[in-house]
């Protein structure tokens, strides 16, 4: 990286959950955003407004020279499908080739010794990050709360867990989002080597149900189900995922339930250490949410 100019931030996964306030948070900052696509319309859309924008197809590695050049930190965040694993390993590899300085990846709340297939993934990429020669940081987020609006959103007054009684922690996309700006607008020098843990608040179904009565004004019961009803959603006609993903959710459900996983229900927030304020409490993510909340759960 010269010194006469703002050192260039790749950001993979715009689109996604976190990638749209991650863009929002980086504006401003003293990075220039490249933001990565693989649709050439929204590349084109996005320079029409001024933004700097390339082509990247994660399944094609012929679009990483050009989207690299002269980048000097990425932002990496897959789709949840087994691909992750030849997607980051090539990409990887490509941005050594770049001459990346430094790689924020978001990864997986998991034990180092974990089974679940999903987190095994992550954890994969994590180490050949490690072993890449680039600096690196990584993020471990727990449960999104976004989760709440989306897979388990309320219906008919209802708020169903699949956990049982067991507890989940719990981290907004947007303080993930906001974490991975600092980190890539301090750079390496900072946080390099670096695993910061995102998991804020830990909460029961029961719990979270009492929590949408307050915010909702309405009557919400919690309905606790467990692996096998998990199971049966996620492998109806309903659910459009990866199978192999689908397995790995329901193995998460299964450990979860049987301790494997019971550090699922740990805080560990880094989030005052790195942006000098607390995160966002689940209550506060749902009066911010209340409305989407509020006419889910009134629906049968």
């Amino acid at each position: 990286m010269t010194h006469n100019r703002l050192p260039t931030v790749l950001v993979i996964g715009s689109s996604g959950t976190v990638g749209q306030h991650l863009l929002k948070e980086l504006e401003g900052t003293s990075v220039n955003v490249r933001i990565a696509s693989r649709k050439q319309d929204v590349v084109e859309r996005l320079r029409a407004e001024g933004k700097e924008s390339v082509l990247l197809d994660l399944d094609d590695p012929r679009t990483f020279g050009l989207a690299l050049a002269n980048v000097d930190r990425v932002f990496l965040l897959t789709g949840y499908t087994v691909a992750m694993l030849t997607q980051s390993k090539t990409l990887v590899d490509a941005a050594r080739k770049a001459g990346v300085s430094h790689l924020v990846h978001v990864g997986v709340f998991a034990e180092w010794d974990c089974t679940d297939p999903h987190f095994v993934w992550h954890q994969l990429i994590e180490k050949y990050i490690e072993s890449s020669g680039i600096a690196w940081t990584h993020l471990h987020p727990n449960m999104f709360m976004e989760a709440l609006s989306g897979l388990f959103l309320p219906k008919n007054l209802t708020y169903t867990t699949f956990f049982e009684d067991r507890r989940i922690g719990y981290i907004a996309a947007s303080d993930i989002a906001a974490v991975a700006a600092k980190v890539l607008v301090d750079g390496p020098g900072r946080h390099a080597g670096q695993n910061y843990w995102l998991s804020t608040e830990s909460l029961n179904g029961t719990e979270i149900a009492r929590l949408l009565s307050e915010v909702t004004g309405l009557e919400i019961k919690c309905e606790m189900k467990g692996v096998n009803d998990f199971s049966r959603m996620i492998e109806s006609t309903s659910f459009s995922g990866e199978a192999w993903y689908a397995k790995g959710g329901i193995e998460f459900v299964r450990q979860v339930l049987d301790g494997r996983m019971a550090y699922m229900a740990t805080v560990q927030d880094d989030v005052p250490y790195i942006l000098g304020r607390p995160a966002k409490t689940v209550r506060e993510w749902m009066l911010e949410n209340k409305q989407t909340l509020t006419q889910a759960a009134r629906t049968s």
